[in-house]
């Protein structure tokens, strides 16, 4: 059993470093390497060679899941709701670069909880640099701003990130369950991360606009007006509603993916495609042809690969390695439990981290002693905040440094974003300790 413990374990690895090659298909080495797992753990054990094994392994409520929010994804793609809304916020605080600062950290902070942050990046950045050409700001701020508070922001809802949704799936978490145990400590956190973002990063710029407008407000010869011209209101508006309807839908409805599939199914309908006629119809297939299926793959090869290292003991040796560590102590089980899925999930991808620690959560759940919205308080912020500590974290910290290379931005550098998000992310895990031991004297 050891022998195969560590072929699972090293085909596992060689996963994960795959994922640090950007070029590399990693759905295509993730498959090839669940194939030998498989192979292999089918020869020692009979279990693994059923296809009813396989089967059951894979969480299809979380696929449902996935497809549905990604549809919804495209679609407000498709109808650049994020552009528009990001060219509302520019002509309104265009003249005052703190208010727009807090603004677009706030907005994209709370688009990032329900949306993925990727997305959220990939619609505001570009934008956010060119109109701080215009007004010859320094984007740097407002980029590490958004870099630091979109990670913070996966800890809002149970859809603030993928691993959020696996947790909420796996552990049957709510919206209720998130606002009662982390909204606080996301509230505290936020306040204290913009504030010290605007003190450190941001201030030495406002300074030096408000003394250029002042100039040239004296010399009456620039212009540092910005006024986007035919922003369409009409689908900012319409999906913004459907958007709320769909967030009703997933607090009111138990089974997620329900609710996803379904609200799918409304914006779909509210967003019809013109045809090269110019009519418009209704399409589905349309908005499925343009979601990126790899990561739902993905999904189903960690599934089954974690179902192989249950079947052949690994998961319940860590569980072992981590229960004589916390001496008992719920509540440092707590702290190894954040500080861990911390520093693991700031080095790898976030998402093998949180598919190998739900099956040790769940047994170390089951001991007598342990608290379990204590430990899944620690999980949730350990697993997400990891992303702050390295860059290959956080997708969407990888997204923010391509396009700042690609528009030539020399301020915005891995070492920068390390320095950066790391400082914030010992931050964010020493409030989140504060918070725990806070929790465990006063509401256990």
């Amino acid at each position: 059993m050891l022998f195969l413990q560590i072929i699972i374990g090293i085909c596992f690895i060689a996963l994960v470093i795959v994922l640090f090659f950007e070029k590399v298909d990693y759905l295509y080495y993730s498959m090839v390497l669940v194939f030998i797992g498989a192979f292999i753990s089918s020869i020692f054990l009979p279990e693994a060679r059923e296809l009813d094994f396989y089967i059951l392994t894979i969480d299809w409520e979380i696929v449902f899941f996935l497809i549905g929010l990604f549809l919804i994804v495209e679609i407000l793609k498709e109808e650049m709701v994020f552009e528009e809304i990001s060219k509302l916020i520019i002509d309104k605080y265009h003249d005052s670069p703190r208010k727009m600062f807090y603004v677009f950290c706030i907005i994209t902070t709370l688009m990032a909880s329900f949306i993925a942050a990727i997305s959220i990046v990939l619609m505001f950045i570009p934008l956010i640099i060119i109109a701080c050409r215009k007004l010859d700001l320094n984007p740097t701020p407002y980029l590490l701003g958004i870099s630091v508070c979109i990670n913070l922001a996966a800890t809002f809802s149970p859809f603030g990130s993928a691993q959020n949704v696996l947790i909420a799936f796996e552990f049957e978490l709510n919206f209720v369950w998130f606002f009662i145990n982390i909204l606080p400590y996301f509230i505290i956190t936020f306040i204290i991360t913009i504030l010290l973002l605007d003190f450190f990063l941001l201030n030495k710029d406002v300074k030096k606009f408000k003394e250029r407008q002042k100039q040239c407000e004296e010399d009456d010869d620039c212009d540092i007006h910005i006024k986007h011209e035919n922003i369409n209101l009409q689908p900012v508006k319409k999906n913004l509603i459907v958007l709320v309807v769909f967030i009703v839908l997933l607090i009111l409805i138990p089974q997620f993916y329900v609710a996803a599939l379904l609200g799918a199914i409304i914006f779909v309908l509210v967003n019809p495609v013109k045809d090269k006629e110019g009519n418009k119809h209704i399409s589905i297939s349309f908005y499925l042809k343009k979601v990126d299926y790899k990561l739902i793959f993905f999904f189903m090869c960690l599934f089954i690969f974690v179902g192989l290292l249950e079947l052949n003991g690994t998961i319940l040796i860590f569980e072992k390695i981590l229960e004589n560590l916390s001496l008992e102590n719920i509540l440092l089980l707590a702290i190894i439990v954040l500080i861990t899925t911390s520093v693991l999930s700031g080095f790898l991808d976030n998402t093998p981290v949180v598919i190998i620690f739900i099956p040790i959560i769940k047994l170390l759940i089951l001991l007598p002693e342990v608290h379990a919205t204590l430990l899944l308080i620690a999980f949730i912020i350990g697993i997400n905040l990891g992303g702050n500590f390295l860059p290959q974290g956080s997708a969407a910290d990888l997204v923010i440094l391509d396009l700042s290379k690609d528009e030539g931005i020399k301020d915005i550098t891995y070492m920068k974003m390390f320095k950066v998000g790391g400082l914030f992310a010992l931050l964010h895990i020493a409030i989140g300790i504060l918070y725990l031991m806070l929790f465990y004297f006063f509401i256990i």
